[in-house]
């Protein structure tokens, strides 16, 4: 017998569990049971399950029988028609979704020539194999797998239009790209997308070519004029509030300029931008340290005992101030009430963010690279029609990576803006690359995409002839200006005295074996003094039992706890963290013991 599963359930036990699937389907596709239920048998342990419960990832499929699609030309033309809705096809038991489970027992053929009579299903398009965001990569039935998810996981941090009402909301982290353009070289999924609504990228001119070795590796080389007219600049939006609270005693924030008296008072260079309400304006320039909404609270820890007590009456400074490093405008103030029912301030600082060396770039075929110089167009090659491309992409990431996809995008957006139009790039169902060919044969060009350069620099024509094209870049919100970190000595943890982590706060920089490494090699390793010197601490140690001694600096007397003060004490210098190990061992009664050795 064969035990059956309903919802992960056992409900009861069939004599043949694969005559029996196939009745539930049979049942299914009638109409009688629910269109959401799925069955499967699990022929290794001889179960059946069956599931009708919420939440699956389900997909439709073409049923095929003995061989022959039930989807027929006439259900085709109705469908283009309208004379039949989708809905209809689905009761009728021709399209059928199937969830995860079910498609074990599936037999999925690509295309209908390829039906066979042992196939279950056919796919709808082979292109449903793929996501909605890597179905938008053009020619991705040219490039690797590795490559796609890269290329869809890049759109996911491209910098675009992410909504029309950008300006009304105060979002997190927010980038919005100036000039965004619609692709030369788009997909079927870019119309049922609305792409032109949200665009995320710009046409460029791309050479593939090496330059003063300045694109070795993943770098690429920008046009310097075509960034000064405009290429890649975004805005950066980030959000700042502050809330009058309310505290025990009937005590309240208050939003205004700070008195010299306020504990915590800053300098009044900092609430120089500040307006009579406490709250900077619109439009004002700020620099890091400026403080963009002055707040005082009411002293902290207000007791019984502590009411006579005048410090404590001292009200704190806890205005909201820029951090280290950060500069804009401010674009806009919200005056507000939350739910509670207390006053919000709301701010939202702008940055213009002007692609500058270390920015993020990327295609849509998981091509990343950094900006590594800024050139001048006139130091550009430009070819025979005096096009200088606006950015140079090193020819050495196409062999190894095989994005295919990649070059066929530069000669696809090379025809699609010489005859003005776009062009389908739709995954297995593209514009063939004969067609390109042709096009670009028809105005003047050579077929393969290759043009006669001259160096900007000498004028000189270059030996090689260059691929030269068009291609949809997108910009990354991967930036310098928010990566750029630097210290010298600054905050450290109460316990273990390290520098703390993070660069928000001001953190440390951490530097492990192989940074250790980059620094001998470079032969700068007198910098590894600062990564010991981090928690360098001196320590006294009593050499007859080897366990810490005690300095008394209003005595200047040195003694053990152990062995009294007629002991030899040393001063040895250690990590903090070491001393720390240590106590952490007494505290397990064991005994660290330090010998000390001699330096002769």
């Amino acid at each position: 017998m064969t035990d059956v599963y309903l919802n992960e359930r056992f409900v009861g036990s069939v004599t043949n569990g694969k005559s029996y699937v196939n009745t539930l389907r049979d049942e299914r596709r009638k109409g009688v049971l629910p269109l959401e239920m799925n069955c499967f048998y699990d022929q290794e342990y001889d179960i059946v399950y069956v599931d009708t419960t919420k939440g699956r990832a389900r997909r439709p499929l073409i049923v095929a029988e003995n061989g022959k699609s039930k989807l027929t030309e006439k259900h085709i033309d109705e469908l283009k028609s309208g004379t039949i809705k989708w809905e209809k096809l689905v009761k009728e038991g021709i399209i059928e979704y199937l969830d995860a489970s079910e498609e074990e027992n599936a037999y999925i053929a690509l295309e209908e020539e390829e039906l066979t009579k042992e196939h279950t299903h056919l796919e709808i398009s082979p292109i449903s194999i793929l996501g909605l965001t890597t179905s938008l990569i053009p020619y991705a039935n040219y490039g690797g797998s590795s490559r796609l998810i890269r290329g869809s996981k890049i759109q996911k941090q491209s910098l675009g239009l992410y909504a029309t009402n950008y300006l009304l909301r105060m979002d997190t982290d927010v980038n919005v790209l100036l000039y965004a353009q619609n692709p030369i070289t788009k997909t079927f999924m870019h119309d049922i997308y609305g792409w032109d609504k949200y665009p995320a990228g710009q046409n460029v001119t791309i050479a593939i070519m090496s330059y003063e070795g300045y694109n070795m590796e993943d770098s690429i080389v920008l046009n310097k004029s075509s960034v000064q007219r405009g290429l890649a600049r975004s805005i950066y939006f980030k959000p700042f509030n502050a809330e009058e609270l309310r505290y025990q005693g009937g005590l309240v924030d208050e939003v205004c300029i700070p008195d010299k008296e306020v504990k915590g008072y800053r300098s009044e260079k900092d609430y120089r931008l500040l307006e009579e309400d406490g709250i900077v304006s619109t439009n004002t320039k700020v620099g890091q340290d400026d403080v963009l909404i002055g707040k005082v609270s009411p002293p902290r820890f207000l007791g019984e005992f502590e009411e006579f007590n005048i410090a404590t009456n001292v009200k704190r400074e806890s205005s909201v101030a820029l951090t280290h490093g950060d500069s804009g405008v401010i674009d806009a103030v919200i005056l507000t009430e939350n739910e509670e029912g207390n006053r919000l301030v709301q701010l939202r600082l702008r940055q213009s963010r002007i692609p500058e060396v270390g920015d993020k770039f990327a295609s849509r075929h998981g091509q990343k690279g950094v900006i590594s110089i800024l050139v001048p167009a006139e130091d550009l090659p430009f070819t025979a029609s005096g096009i200088v491309p606006d950015l140079i992409f090193s020819p050495h990431g196409i062999p190894s990576r095989m994005t295919i996809s990649h070059l066929i995008e530069v000669i696809a957006g090379k025809a699609g803006a010489l005859s003005g139009r776009s062009i389908d790039a739709t995954t297995f169902d593209a514009m063939p690359e004969k067609e390109i060919r042709k096009v670009l044969e028809s105005l003047g060009f050579r077929d393969n995409g290759t043009e006669t350069v001259y160096s900007g620099i000498d004028g000189r024509e270059l030996k090689t002839k260059i691929y030269v094209g068009n291609m949809y870049y997108l910009r990354l919100k991967h930036m310098v200006a928010n990566k750029l970190h630097a210290r010298a000595t600054g905050k450290i943890q109460l316990l273990t005295r390290q520098p703390i982590e993070g660069r928000a706060q001001g953190g440390g920089l951490r530097v492990g074996e192989m940074e250790k490494d980059c620094f001998v090699a470079h032969g700068t390793s007198l910098l590894l003094k600062e990564r010991f010197d981090s928690d360098r601490t001196i320590v006294r140690i009593c050499e007859n039992c080897g366990m810490f001694g005690v300095y008394d600096s209003f005595k200047n007397k040195e003694y053990c706890t152990k062995c009294g003060a007629n002991v030899k004490i040393s001063s040895i210098e250690v990590s903090y963290a070491f001393k720390l190990l240590l106590d952490e061992l007494k505290s397990l009664c064991v005994y660290p013991k330090l010998i000390l050795g001699r330096k002769y």
